[in-house]
C-alpha cells in the first residue's frame, strides 16, 4: 500500500459535478492498494495516520495528530499511485491491486476508518473524481505500508 498524506485547509470530492465528500481542515489521504495488501495493512496505516504529528501546536511545532485538531479525515483511492514509470512513456498499472481486489480493499478501509474515527469521508472507489484541496503548509508525506 503506497499512501500520499496532505494536511489540509479544506478539501472535497466531486462526481460528476456534485459533491461527495467533504472536509474543512484534517487529513486527505490518497490510498494506492497493492496485491500483498490485506486489512492488516489497512488497520496499520490508518493506525499511524491517525496517531501521526503533522499539526502545529501553540509553538508551532508539529506536534499534535488529528484528534488533537479535531481534524476531518478524507480518503481518496488512487490506484496510479503504484504506477511503474521507470521505463517507456506510458505507466504500467502491473503493481497496484487488480480492481476488484482495490474495490473489496477501499470498501473495508471505509469501514475500518468509520469504526476508528470520526468525521470521516470518503472518495468513490472507480469514479473519474475531481479533487479540490487546499494544503496546508504545504505539508505532504509518502508512505509505505
Amino acid at each position: 500500500m503506497l499512501i500520499v498524506i496532505q494536511r489540509v485547509k479544506h478539501a472535497q470530492v466531486d462526481v460528476n459535478q456534485t459533491t461527495i465528500a467533504k472536509i474543512n481542515h484534517g487529513l486527505l489521504i490518497l490510498c494506492g492498494f497493492a496485491p500483498l495488501d490485506s486489512e492488516k495493512t489497512l488497520h496499520a496505516m490508518l493506525t499511524k495516520c491517525l496517531k501521526y504529528r503533522i499539526f502545529d501546536d501553540s509553538e508551532g511545532k508539529m506536534n499534535l495528530n488529528i484528534s488533537q485538531v479535531q481534524g476531518g479525515l478524507l480518503l481518496v483511492p488512487q490506484f496510479t499511485l503504484l504506477a511503474e514509470t521507470s521505463s517507456g512513456l506510458r505507466p504500467s498499472f502491473s503493481k497496484a491491486a487488480s480492481p476488484l481486489q482495490g474495490k473489496q480493499l477501499f470498501e473495508r478501509l471505509t469501514v475500518l476508518a468509520t469504526e476508528m474515527y470520526n468525521p470521516v469521508a470518503f472518495g468513490e472507489f472507480g469514479a473519474d473524481m475531481q479533487v479540490h484541496l487546499c494544503n496546508d503548509g504545504p505539508v505532504t508525506f509518502v508512505m509505505e505500508f
